[in-house]
């Protein structure tokens, strides 16, 4: 039985994969964000990752934002069996304008950690609509998020570096994700027509049938 990876993005955990349902012959675990070492980079995070759970090779993880990012850099060092990446990127060159003005003009050293949890009014703007119910429960994530993990992870994303193309990727990418634009993504698997960066949750359904298909 083939293990599963699932790895959420900044700002969620494991609530955000609700909706997400995979074949019954594939064991799931689900990932769980810790506190980073004030040197780690996104490439020693992920080796903390590796090591926490026991990641072998021939496993298969999903990624989604944030949690693509380091599923690229697992795969970097672990032979996986498939990487696939959804409302996330997979090299620093499909990465959005704004990540060069923010590690060029980095803002986000004046915002305290704890500030960065109670900005759940600004997800709707960046992250697309969210029914009521996902929408507190994305609040809800953000608010248990940890200030220090926060810190970190938004310089460890903007300084993100990597051409390297892995194996064995797939990558599912949404044509009205704000954040990461389906028009800077090098050839995606699929793109989910009215797919926002929070897609998992309103095209579960799509994002499913397309995980089944990946996985079969």
């Amino acid at each position: 039985m083939h293990k599963v990876y699932l790895i959420a993005g900044l700002g969620a955990d494991s609530r955000l994969f609700k909706d997400i349902i995979l074949p019954e012959a594939y064991e799931v675990i689900l990932v769980d964000w810790f506190v980073p070492k004030p040197d780690d980079t996104l490439i020693t995070y992920a080796q903390s990752i590796i090591n926490q759970y026991g990641i072998e090779e021939n496993s298969i993880i999903i990624g989604v934002s944030l949690g693509g990012m380091i599923s690229v850099e697992i795969a970097k060092q672990v032979k996986l069996n498939k990487v696939i990446l959804i409302s996330s990127i997979k090299t620093d060159s499909e990465a959005p304008w704004y990540f060069k003005f923010f590690s060029s003009l980095p803002v986000y050293k004046a915002i305290p950690g704890k500030l960065m949890t109670h900005l759940g009014f600004l997800i709707k703007g960046m992250f697309g609509k969210m029914n009521n119910n996902d929408l507190a429960l994305f609040k809800s994530m953000l608010r248990n998020s940890s200030p220090v993990f926060m810190k970190w992870a938004m310089r460890a994303v903007l300084y993100w570096r990597n051409d390297v193309e892995v194996a064995n990727l797939y990558h599912i990418i949404g044509d009205k994700d704000l954040v990461f634009p389906h028009q800077n993504i090098k050839n995606p698997t699929a793109v989910i027509k009215g797919g926002t960066h929070i897609m998992v949750f309103d095209k579960a359904d799509e994002i499913n049938a397309l995980l089944a298909d990946i996985l079969k």
